[in-house]
This record gives structure tokens, C-alpha cells and sequence, in this order.
């Protein structure tokens, strides 16, 4: 009988493409997915593997949508603050730093940065099939603004359930499924190593992607102490959500911003890095625990 192993694929905006690097390694080394349950980009490129069984076409597909010109008017350079030196880059900071205030101030008057209509041509080519006819099973993590419950999507619309997980909360629209009006898995669960365990998972492998809280960064503005609030919250949710995983992989990617797409190659590396140095401990996990029972 094969392990029953599901994967919990945690929140981190571009952080999350080393859940690529990740799947590659489960791949290459035949290690079966009992299920995949995501968060955020963790539902999005989840989503993509349990319909598509192959890293190489979900890496396919991402960098397709990367280069997609809908994908430029996102501007998400904009929101991307890696670090770097000289007049230039100096400059360059200053211009996005503007660019990225007045796209706050919209949210003044809109409920997102970016409208309904852009996010659904971002998504006019993903896998829209329901959820419940995927090869792998698969869950996705959302949060209902309304009751402020997690939701938990396991049946429907593929593209409309990750559409709702990865919806981050003034970047992209909510979204409306039947009475449920949803926004990011992140904001109730950040890594979903229970609700794995939930749904008959006999062990759980937890990929985290969660951003560094070791180093503050500047803390001039009232944004940027919201933003370090934020991730504080975050980091610890995501620690206590972790406790109940067999195996935890942690990418080196912790220093990368949510938007630093730019960074997407390293960032699937770091994946497969983290992935394969962690193949003696999943093996020694299985095996030890086959023997046990």
C-alpha cells in the first residue's frame, strides 16, 4: 500500500513558486501525493499540479502568464522592494514608491487595487475544471469576509475557488461564491497542515514559504509598521499551523518580497533545493512509520 502523503502548500505571494521546485522533486523521486490542500499561491499552483500532474507544465504555464501583457499592467515591481545600490536604483525605488501610494489611495474608493475584469483575463487560461474530477484531490483555503470563517472549496469551480484563495485582501477583488463573499486563505490559515490531516492524510508535508520576520526593514510610515504588524501576525499563525506536520520544507526565500516575481527562477530552485535536502528525513519518516504500525 502507498503513504498516504498530502501536501499542505502555504501563502507567500512569488514566494510560493518554489512550491514548483518542490513538486518537481516529489516528482523526479516517484513520491506519491495522496492530495494537495493550498493557501493563496499555494492554492494556485497546487491547483494547477493536481490538474496538470507535472511541475514542468505548471512552471510552463506561470512563466506563459509572466509574459502575458495583461500580467505587465499589474506593475508588480511596484511592490517588489529588493534591495539594491546606486543613483539608479535609488531613483527607480523612489518612482515606485510613489507608483505604489497611489495605487493605495484607490482602495479609498474601490474594494481593490486591481478590477474584476483585469483578474479575470489574468485567469482566462486556467484550468477550469471542478474540483472534485481533478487526478489529485485537491482543497482550496479561503477566507469569508462576511462571517470571517475559513472556507474550505472542495467541489466546483477550479479557477473560481483559487481565484477566491489567492485574492489578497486589497490587491485583487473579493470573490462572491453563492453567500460567501472571499478573500485570501491567509487570513485564517496560512499553511493548512489540518485540514490535510482532516481528510485522511496519513502524513503531512508542509511547504513553507512564509516571509523573514528576523529583519524589520525600514519602519518610517504607518504602512510600512501595518505591513510589519502583518507579517508578525503571520509568522506566528503560520508556527502554530506547522506543529502538526511530519515534515516541514522551508525554501530559502524568506528575504524575497510577496511580488518579486522577477526572482521567479531562483525562487523555483530554492524549491527543489529545499526539497531534495529533505528526502533523507521524508524517507526516514516513512519508513519508521510503516515499521510502527
Amino acid at each position: 500500500m502507498q503513504p498516504k502523503i498530502g501536501l499542505a502548500l502555504g501563502g507567500g505571494g512569488a514566494r510560493g513558486l518554489a512550491h514548483i521546485g518542490v513538486l518537481r522533486v516529489f516528482e523526479r523521486e516517484h513520491i506519491p501525493i495522496f492530495q494537495i490542500t493550498g493557501t493563496s499561491i499555494g492554492s494556485l499552483i497546487g491547483g494547477l499540479y493536481a490538474s496538470y500532474k507535472s511541475a514542468d507544465r505548471v512552471e510552463a504555464y506561470i512563466k506563459g502568464l509572466v509574459a502575458d501583457p495583461i500580467f505587465n499592467e499589474l506593475e508588480m515591481k511596484v511592490f517588489d522592494s529588493a534591495a539594491g545600490s546606486g543613483v539608479i536604483h535609488q531613483l527607480d525605488q523612489y518612482i515606485n514608491s510613489i507608483k505604489m501610494y497611489y495605487s493605495l489611495l484607490k482602495t479609498l474608493k474601490t474594494k481593490s487595487i486591481y478590477n474584476k475584469k483585469l483578474v479575470k483575463q489574468l485567469f482566462k487560461t486556467y484550468p477550469d475544471q471542478n474540483i472534485e474530477n481533478l487526478p489529485i484531490p485537491f482543497v482550496a483555503i479561503a477566507t469569508d469576509l462576511l462571517s470571517g470563517r475559513e472556507i474550505v472549496i472542495t467541489e466546483g469551480s477550479l479557477k473560481l475557488a483559487v481565484m477566491a484563495s489567492s485574492a489578497i485582501p486589497g490587491i485583487f477583488p473579493p470573490v462572491k461564491i453563492e453567500d460567501l463573499l472571499l478573500i485570501d486563505g491567509a487570513a485564517t490559515d496560512s499553511i493548512p497542515v489540518q485540514i490535510v490531516k482532516g481528510r485522511g492524510a496519513k502524513y503531512v508535508v508542509a511547504v513553507d514559504v512564509s516571509h523573514c520576520v528576523e529583519e524589520a526593514g525600514e519602519l518610517e510610515t504607518g504602512l510600512q509598521i501595518i505591513n510589519r504588524a502583518e507579517d508578525i501576525v503571520t509568522y506566528h499563525l503560520t508556527q502554530e499551523r506547522l506543529a502538526g506536520a511530519d515534515l516541514v520544507i522551508k525554501p530559502k526565500v524568506r528575504h524575497y518580497t510577496w511580488a518579486a516575481v522577477k526572482h521567479m527562477d531562483e525562487l523555483i530552485k530554492s524549491g527543489e533545493t529545499a526539497a531534495e535536502q529533505s528526502l533523507p528525513q521524508l524517507k526516514h519518516i516513512l519508513e519508521h512509520k510503516q515499521r510502527s504500525k
